[in-house]
């Protein structure tokens, strides 16, 4: 790991952006879009924890429901302090 700071944020996709269907541009192309997910439960905290590292731009979670304790062994975005928080999942997921 390099002790240097990068000033292209793309950098940190360039394995992404060398594949050849994606490249560059697709990266970019990911960086400027937005995706709406409606429920972060099981399947919509995967989708929106991997489609952020994925470098999509801009995330909009909407879920009106609360974490319960009983729900973390299947979100991912989640964790105790969360619960205790007492928070709307979207809101826990910002």
């Amino acid at each position: 790991m390099s002790g240097t700071a990068s000033h292209d944020p793309l950098d940190r996709y360039a394995r992404q952006w060398r594949y050849a269907p994606l490249g560059r541009e697709g990266q970019e192309r990911l960086q400027q879009s937005r995706v709406l997910i409606c429920g972060c439960g099981a399947l919509g905290s995967v989708i929106a924890n991997t489609l952020a590292r994925a470098g999509v731009g801009y995330l909009r979670i909407v879920d009106r429901d609360f974490l319960e304790l009983n729900n973390l062994q299947r979100q991912v975005l989640f964790d105790e302090q969360d619960v205790a928080a007492r928070l709307p999942k979207a809101i826990a997921a910002a």
